[in-house]
């Protein structure tokens, strides 16, 4: 009887400790427990403040959240992949992750620039509300997804500055001869205003002016332009950035290495990247502030803005830049369309056409809400 009673005791045992199940989820479903280790590449130098550090903060924030099961090691530029790489590192899969902006990849993908920043183009906040709640996203995840890539927003610094200079701008014809560091729509702006734009990694900047092979540069604000040290290679520090009003940063993800991660895992990787992206703006804010107060009290920085003039000029050559791509991209695409069965795709038009009812709006509302409390902020 004893003999019996310890085997059956036994096997109740054995029954509840062996043949585990896997852990369910509360609505039943079941969870992987495996570990992904994946690669993120970036755009930026190891450790740059504000947007270097972005990407090693969202790979600690994903780790935490799972628990370990998605563990990403995060490589600067020129570590696995030079800066203008990412875009196809991820897009083949060499990398899972990528963190950059997207008008990087405008020779390759024309429309891109619209899902970064346009000249006298959408605030920071104006962007989020374009992307995230008119039809930004959609969008943008349309445009990536023949490149096998997922985009999710990953960081905004807000306002740019318009760039460092050794000579004064006091009319368009300044531009004229010079060579600038400035990416994106902007690059083409200053192209046409009479300038040669140059591009190049953030990593290069103070050498090339330094060494004279570029005569300017635009980098970020503030807070970066200080940390790469440009205020010592040049004199006269320019606002607004017309070129870059709200750049929006990107994650980009292997769409194949995506749809093998549990529903959970995505669910984390968007929360952080989400994350991310608003606090990277709250950290810009102050930094910002910070730095441009030591850049002029400190460092003796002659801080100018550009005149009414030349503002006009660019802005009125930024505007029939953008339409001219689009009508491009448009031809192209309906060209393309006629020999896949007559399809009509016009993402390009889609996209413009979408961008420019939400801009229409949202800068009408502003002019009573966020302009109209500023100026009466601003009156003593």
């Amino acid at each position: 009887m004893m003999l019996r009673m310890f085997t059956l005791l036994l096997v109740i045992l054995l029954g509840s400790c062996g043949g585990a199940k896997e852990p369910t989820a509360t609505d039943g479903t079941i969870t992987s427990q495996k570990i992904y280790k994946w690669r993120m590449v970036t755009t930026w130098p190891k450790n740059l403040p504000g947007m270097g550090l972005a990407p090693e903060t969202m790979a600690k924030k994903i780790k935490a959240m799972s628990n370990g099961r998605l563990d990403i090691k995060v490589y600067g530029a020129g570590e696995l992949v030079p800066a203008m790489e990412v875009f196809d590192a991820v897009s083949g899969g060499s990398a899972q992750m990528g963190h950059g902006a997207a008008y990087y990849w405008k020779g390759k993908v024309p429309m891109a620039p619209f899902f970064t920043t346009l000249p006298f183009g959408l605030t920071a906040q104006e962007r989020n509300g374009w992307l995230f709640y008119g039809g930004g996203m959609p969008l943008w995840k349309e445009l990536y997804a023949k490149y096998d890539l997922v985009p999710i927003a990953g960081g905004n610094t807000g306002v740019q500055m318009a760039g460092w200079f050794n000579k004064e701008i006091n009319s368009l014809e300044d531009f004229k001869g010079m060579k600038m560091r400035i990416p994106g729509l902007g690059g083409e702006v200053f192209n046409r205003a009479g300038g040669t734009a140059v591009s190049m990694a953030v990593e290069d900047v103070f050498t090339s002016m330094q060494t004279g092979v570029i005569d300017a540069a635009e980098l970020v604000g503030p807070y970066n332009d200080r940390a790469q040290g440009l205020h010592e290679v040049a004199k006269y520090y320019y606002y607004p950035g017309w070129q870059e009003p709200g750049p929006n940063l990107e994650l980009i993800i292997n769409k194949e290495a995506w749809e093998e991660l549990p529903l959970d895992l995505r669910a984390i990787v968007e929360n952080a990247s989400l994350a991310v992206n608003a606090d990277l703006l709250s950290e810009y804010t102050e930094r910002n502030n910070a730095a441009l107060r030591e850049l002029v009290d400190e460092y003796g920085v002659e801080l100018r803005q550009l005149p009414a003039e030349v503002l006009s000029g660019i802005r009125e050559i930024s505007y029939a830049l953008t339409e001219e791509i689009v009508e491009k991209q448009v031809a192209a695409e309906a060209a393309r369309a006629l020999e896949l069965d007559g399809r009509d795709e016009e993402l390009a038009k889609r996209i413009y056409n979408s961008y420019r009812t939400y801009r229409e709006g949202v800068l009408s509302y502003h002019e009573i809400s966020e302009r109209a409390f500023i100026n009466a902020r601003s009156v003593k």
